[in-house]
């Protein structure tokens, strides 16, 4: 495994690391995160994603009740939760946002569901229009000086919101984020390659990418329908089937296509070539995976064995297929 800083911290975190967005209290029971979990960290994966909205809090009592039963030391690896939507379902308005109060309610609140004592992360999911940046710095800052959080950040916001809350922080005498979990992979490049390309050596800021796969897209398993069992037949993802599968979507599979002939020609997967593509941007911490069997996961991280065949003169083929450099 390959260990990279998280920005400008010392924070050491695996090059791959495994998320439970989707599978885990949908598709995924304890016995099998539990199985997941292991094999990530006996590959050297040392990071493990969740949240609160993540099947309403399901997820993480999942993902606590697996690491309960493992036993690891607690120094041996990071989690991580996110604030902003809430738990339960039609948060009351004191349930969800980024105000003190629930940012700090929802934090005590993964503790339990996690059963543990301190995050490692704790990210703000999405920005709350509603609620000033500085309110939210506050209270992140309060819930790392009381020992509950380490290190905070950001999930999908804008470069200008992220400086904001830096330049607040720095002014306050009050902790900065330190990283941002966008979305990030061969279709959806916009942010990580040019939105946030100030804050790289500007504040020193780290990145937790997500869907690298761009929902599955990108294995080319959905190159002809939608498989049984696969994210796309859970209900309340059909709005990612409509975003995937519309027009737009299947431009994108003839991309997919033409992805998949380039990474038979160098002697690898459309999965394991996608994943290699984000894990050779420099600027990405580390690369969130998701996998729902162990099997999966084992395979998605045989990618860091890709990246060194990703030569210039392949990455100028991947970039004619895309032809989306921002």
């Amino acid at each position: 495994m390959e260990y990279r800083r998280l920005g400008k911290s010392g924070l050491q975190v695996s090059a791959l690391s495994f998320g439970s967005w989707v599978t885990f209290g949908n598709q995924v029971d304890v016995g099998d995160a539990q199985a997941c979990l292991k094999a990530a960290y006996d590959a050297g994966v040392n990071f493990f994603d969740n949240a609160e909205a993540y099947a309403k809090g399901r997820s993480e009592t999942i993902m606590g009740q697996a690491l309960k039963n493992l036993g690891w030391r607690r120094d041996s690896y990071i989690v991580s939760s996110k604030v902003c939507f809430g738990s339960v379902n039609e948060p009351a308005p004191t349930q969800r946002g980024l105000s003190r109060k629930h940012v700090t309610e929802a934090c005590h609140q993964a503790l339990e569901r996690l059963q543990l004592d301190y995050l490692d992360l704790y990210f703000c999911h999405r920005p709350d229009p509603e609620t000033p940046i500085e309110e939210t710095v506050r209270a992140m800052h309060t819930l790392i000086e009381q020992g509950k959080v380490l290190y905070w950040g950001t999930s999908e916001w804008s470069a200008a919101d992220i400086g904001e809350a830096t330049r607040i922080a720095r002014e306050q005498h009050l902790t900065p984020p330190t990283m941002e979990q966008p979305q990030y992979n061969m279709f959806e490049r916009d942010k990580v390659e040019k939105e946030y390309m100030p804050l790289y050596d500007g504040i020193g800021l780290g990145t937790t990418i997500w869907s690298p796969l761009y929902g599955g897209l990108l294995t080319g398993k959905y190159n002809d329908g939608v498989p049984a069992g696969s994210r796309l037949t859970v209900e309340s993802y059909a709005w990612l089937k409509d975003r995937m599968l519309g027009p737009e979507g299947q431009k994108k599979i003839e991309k997919v296509r033409a992805l998949s002939t380039l990474a038979a020609g160098i002697g690898t997967t459309t999965t394991r070539l996608a994943l290699a593509w984000c894990l050779k941007n420099p600027r990405v911490s580390t690369v969130i995976l998701g996998a729902s069997r162990v099997e999966q996961l084992k395979d998605n991280l045989k990618s860091l064995d890709v990246v060194e065949k990703l030569t210039p003169d392949v990455m100028a083929n991947i970039e004619k297929i895309l032809n989306n450099a921002p």
